[in-house]
């Protein structure tokens, strides 16, 4: 090996250089690995120019060596050479936290050699911060050279305090929010009590106007048969008198009064009727019936009641069944004809049917003063009456037409009204039709010519002294032969030697006795088939029920003479 002058080897000959033939031999090699360098060095160098995070070289006691664009244009400048500041420049012009802030820096990175996710603050050219993260590495081999790479977090800083922001507003709107539905709440549970006191009291007033809704009942059950006994024995008395012959002075004071007490029995009858509808103590037994059954038995009790007032009554019953509550559309067939007869001048009362489906529409026609198209809605209404002019001629207080309308709602029944101002008026009532079935053939009863009453034996059974008067002086004069009779015994001995073709009964006698039970003794006792009719001012569901079952036709106190005598006429022709 060639030495140099003062004994050191020659650098050639440490390269392996030192003769011809070695350069000859390591060149190309040497060549390859130079060219690799430079091919490594210019990719770190793109690299560095264009990263996309800024990157910088420095020392912290000497300042910044080498900048990449990116660093640049994120603090605010054009050219990289202008961010290579001194120490002095980075505590003034980079770190917002200033000497102390680098202090700090160079103090970490003796101890650990590096500072990574190093959040700070620096100052831009234009004066403005910008939020960064630093990651910076020491290499302690060339002697605190400094390598630091640096990303903008500043949208992330300000996404944060938004989110920050929002947190709070939401906090707030929740607490505000939650204080709004607390005081609701309150509110709210206010209001719940309230309500829980008013329900109170309106249960509490409620059971009470049921208490006395229950109690008026009673009342009018117990009054009822209390009145509608005397007035009872008062009509019949006044139906005596009105088929004497008198006076024309005594005849108008006996059909006065016979008036007074017709009102004063409609109306009580009425307000019965309304108080049991009101409290629903009557309730629907649904049967199927022959249109004769229910329509002939109105045509009889009419007829008459038509003829005195001049009018001409006609009844088209077709062989139909219809399913009903008997007593409830009677009740209300009843009233139609009753106003029908009440307020027609002159002219005619028509009941007829028509077939409408699966339903029969049942009508009552008149040739009366007719409704005004304004009012026909008014004269279901509770204690109204048309023509107020005419009040002399009226009687009751209006609550005839309001009880078909209860009967009708409670029987699912449409109730239609047509009527002309002077030509007269039309009632139907729709009613479900059945399956016709044909009465029993019966043996046909002798015919007799004129009245059928004369000379037939009637027994009159009630514990009402002034009942018993009254009925025997009715029938007497009707040309009966009446026995009367308190209770079962008296009845039994009326009917030794003298057999009875018909006995009038009430249903309520002396000591818990009722009619039902007196005339099936009698039945028993007898050979004789004795026709009942039972005479009572008893309206509940289970004295119909009973008496229908019994087959005993049922007449309600007080007992109007036309009806008695259409009844007495049919059973005993």
């Amino acid at each position: 090996m060639a030495k140099l002058s003062d004994g050191r080897p020659d650098v050639a000959d440490l390269l392996g250089l030192g003769s011809h033939s070695a350069r000859k031999s390591y060149y190309p090699e040497l060549s390859a690995r130079l060219d690799e360098l430079e091919r490594e060095r210019n990719r770190y160098k793109w690299l560095f120019e264009h990263a996309v995070h800024g990157i910088f070289q420095g020392r912290m006691n000497h300042g910044i060596l080498a900048a990449n664009p990116a660093l640049a244009h994120m603090l605010g400048y054009e050219d990289p050479q202008q961010v290579l500041w001194s120490q002095t420049d980075l505590a003034e012009q980079l770190f917002v936290g200033g000497a102390a802030e680098l202090a700090r820096i160079n103090a970490v990175l003796r101890e650990g050699h590096g500072l990574f996710g190093y959040e700070t603050r620096l100052r831009r050219r234009d004066g403005s911060c910008i939020d960064v993260l630093m990651n910076l590495l020491l290499k302690p081999d060339e002697e605190g050279l400094v390598e630091g790479f640096v990303a903008d977090i500043t949208e992330r800083k300000q996404a944060q305090l938004r989110q920050q922001q929002l947190n709070v507003e939401l906090e707030q709107r929740v607490a505000a929010r939650t204080a709004e539905l607390l005081e609701a709440n309150r509110h709210l549970q206010q209001e719940i009590r309230q309500r829980e006191r008013i329900q109170c009291e309106l249960r509490e007033a409620r059971d009470a106007a049921e208490a006395a809704n229950q109690s008026k009942d009673k009342y009018l059950a117990a009054a009822s048969h209390d009145l509608l006994q005397p007035l009872n024995a008062a009509r019949l008395l006044i139906s005596t008198l009105r088929e004497r012959p008198l006076e024309a002075s005594e005849a108008n004071l006996v059909e006065r009064t016979h008036q007074a007490l017709e009102g004063a029995e409609d109306l009580l009858a009425d307000l019965l009727d309304i108080a049991r509808l009101d409290s629903r103590a009557i309730r629907p037994d649904l049967a199927v019936y022959r249109l004769d059954e229910l329509l002939a038995p109105l045509a009889s009790e009419f007829q008459p009641v038509a003829e005195a007032v001049g009018l001409g009554l006609r009844v088209r019953i077709p062989r139909l069944a219809v399913r009903t509550d008997f007593r409830l559309l009677t009740r209300i067939l009843r009233n139609f004809l009753s106003n029908a007869c009440r307020y027609t001048g002159q002219g005619r009362v028509l009941l007829g049917c028509r077939r409408r489906g699966a339903h029969l529409l049942i009508e009552v026609w008149d040739t009366g003063r007719g409704i005004a198209a304004d009012k026909l809605e008014e004269i279901f209404l509770e204690f109204n009456q048309l023509d107020a002019d005419r009040a002399a001629e009226r009687k009751g207080v209006g609550l005839g037409l309001a009880i078909v309308e209860r009967i009708a709602r409670m029987l699912d029944y449409r109730i239609q009204v047509r009527s002309q101002p002077g030509r007269g008026s039309v009632f139907s009532i729709e009613v479900p039709l059945a399956e016709y079935v044909a009465p029993e053939p019966v043996a046909r009863p002798r015919e007799t010519l004129g009245n059928p009453l004369p000379g037939r034996r009637v027994l009159v059974v009630d514990n009402e002294p002034d009942i018993q008067q009254s009925m025997q002086a009715l029938l007497a004069q009707w040309g009966c032969e009446v026995r009367v009779a308190a209770g079962l015994a008296e009845a039994r001995a009326q009917l030794v030697g003298w057999p009875a073709e018909l006995l009038l009964v009430d249903y309520h006698l002396d000591q818990g006795a009722n009619g039902c039970d007196l005339v099936q003794n009698l039945r028993g006792e007898s050979a004789l088939p004795l026709p009942a009719v039972m005479i009572t001012a008893e309206r509940s569901e289970q004295c119909r029920r009973q008496l229908h079952e019994q087959g005993i036709p049922l007449l309600n106190k007080p007992v109007k003479p036309g009806k008695l005598r259409a009844v007495l006429s049919q059973f005993l022709s």
